[in-house]
């Protein structure tokens, strides 16, 4: 479809189509360039959707279908003024171990896979995501598609149905982008491209350089260089912005000292130290960024025992794997530094399991029946069907909203629901200081959030702390992606991403050798 919109100019401008968003590495920004330019676009008054074929993620939502996808096509939808739907991440693979992933598909899980097994499965795979991806086209003016990993991943070329591959499929003009805090920007800039095949590298219309910092003019050589050797354009060069922490795609993209956001001064007298468990396969760990927006609440990840001794708050947050990350608990010896907090605990999802008396699972680890933290007296039984939902109630005398995506079910528990469902029955516990739910994003609710700070400090003995009244982690979040669509606007060449938009790669460009050549024997 072909829509007209209109730019803070007030030009009226025509747009159509789809392009992909690659990047030379993991975390090298496609998810938040993604998002800025949904919402630059959406802002030019272009319909625009956010799209991932494949993202391979623990952090997930519930969608309005009742289905899961990736969190960041999430803050991608909102960037657009859209809810989250299952058309927006078709595939998404949640690791539970080293060597297999759930696979779920149109939001419904389908399946445990290997890594090898699931290529057997990609060719079925790329049907749904490209009817998936016709379906929107067909819907919206303009489709920001991102990548996943990187797109010269040439042992994974041959089925690759998120890269490349897609593009191949879709005829998408190509962008990639670089981290240069990661050093050798130009190395991998250049390298993504010349270790394409020559009708990959004819859909790849040039780059983006993310996170810089310092003189412009000092990296402006370096631009018209790249451009010389490729034939392509640098297209922006986006400043590092510390504000930009909000919604990471997964746990290891915080500060290496396992810091969360950037703490501001307490409102009281008293700082909140909040110690969560960095598990290893640590779902959803997005649920404590609206503690560390907090003036005065220092939230920090953890993965030994002695970071819990000055801490005022534990949270255990979810798993993709439960039995599994409780053994690991035990081994690290975190569990019995757990059990001997004498301050306020938190277990979210899995991490709500684990405090509990009994975990039977026959569907994740298979392990049968095994021992809880006994934290809290609840029984938990995991069943084949996960649960999938988007429930409200209320909590601390607060209304609340969240999102349930979990295979465990209590099947008894005594003592007082943290939540109250609309029809009285009691979601989670709250059992003196500690308290678990199943419930993702309880903690963005404002009212609750402060309730329940109030509850942590004084089960703390931090009498000084007081929570700030006017802490809006919606407005934050919006704020972020109000901040990514201006980074947008005023350092990405916005003509030419609507140029791409409207008629996709140029002809001609430049092949970079040594485009694919056969390896050598």
């Amino acid at each position: 479809m072909m829509s007209a919109g209109t730019d803070n100019g007030g030009t009226s401008r025509t747009v159509g189509g789809a392009l992909l968003v690659a990047g030379t590495t993991s975390d090298a920004g496609k998810s938040v360039l993604a998002a800025g330019l949904c919402r630059r676009l959406t802002r030019l008054g272009v319909r625009t959707a956010p799209f991932k074929a494949q993202n391979m993620s623990n952090n997930s939502v519930v969608t309005v279908e009742g289905g899961e996808i990736g969190r960041a096509q999430a803050l991608q939808a909102a960037a657009c003024g859209l809810e989250p739907s299952v058309r927006f991440n078709p595939v998404l693979l949640k690791p539970g171990g080293d060597r297999s992933s759930q696979v779920v598909v149109l939001g419904k899980a389908v399946g445990e896979v290997s890594a090898l097994s699931y290529r057997e499965r990609k060719a079925e795979l790329m049907t749904t995501v490209l009817s998936t991806l016709d379906g929107l086209r067909r819907d919206f003016d303009a489709v920001v598609c991102e990548g996943a990993g990187s797109p010269t991943e040439i042992n994974l070329r041959a089925d690759d149905i998120a890269n490349m591959g897609l593009a191949r499929a879709a005829d998408l003009p190509v962008i990639v982008v670089g981290d240069i805090d990661r050093g050798g920007i130009f190395a991998h800039l250049f390298g993504t491209l010349a270790l394409l095949d020559p009708a990959d590298q004819a859909l790849v219309c040039g780059f983006v350089v993310n996170k810089f910092r310092g003189d412009p003019a000092l990296l402006e050589p370096g631009l018209r260089q790249l451009d010389a050797l490729t034939g392509r354009p640098v297209l922006g060069v986006l400043p590092w912005r510390e504000e930009l922490w909000l919604d990471a795609e997964d746990s290891l993209s915080y500060t290496a000292d396992g810091v969360i956001g950037r703490p501001a001064p307490p409102h009281g007298d008293q700082w909140l130290r909040v110690a969560v468990v960095r598990l290893p396969r640590i779902s959803n760990a997005t649920d404590v960024e609206a503690l560390a927006c907090e003036p005065g609440v220092s939230v920090r990840f953890v993965t030994e025992p002695s970071r819990l001794a000055d801490a005022d708050l534990v949270v255990v947050p979810g798993t993709k794997a439960t039995v599994s990350d409780l053994a690991w608990l035990r081994a690290t010896g975190l569990a019995d530094a757990i059990a001997r907090h004498d301050g306020p605990v938190l277990g979210v999802c899995g991490g709500f399991q684990m405090l509990g008396r009994t975990i039977e699972d026959a569907v994740e680890s298979r392990a049968g029946t095994v021992e809880g933290l006994g934290l809290l007296d609840v029984d938990i039984r995991f069943e084949p069907e996960k649960t999938l939902h988007r429930p409200h109630g209320e909590a601390l005398g607060e209304p609340v909203t969240g999102y349930e995506i979990h295979h465990g079910r209590v099947v008894r528990s005594t003592g007082q629901g943290l939540v109250t469902l609309p029809d009285g029955t009691p979601e989670g516990v709250l059992a003196g200081r500690v308290a678990g739910t199943h419930w993702h994003g309880l903690l963005e609710n404002d009212g609750f959030r402060r309730a329940f700070l109030r509850w942590a400090a004084g089960h703390a003995g931090r009498d000084g702390f007081t929570p700030a009244p006017d802490t809006d982690f919606a407005g934050r979040r919006a704020a972020q992606l109000d901040l990514l669509g201006d980074l947008v606007a005023d350092h990405l060449d916005t003509d030419a991403v609507l140029a791409l938009l409207e008629r996709g790669a140029p002809a001609g460009l430049r092949v970079v050798p040594p485009a694919g050549a056969p390896p050598i024997a």
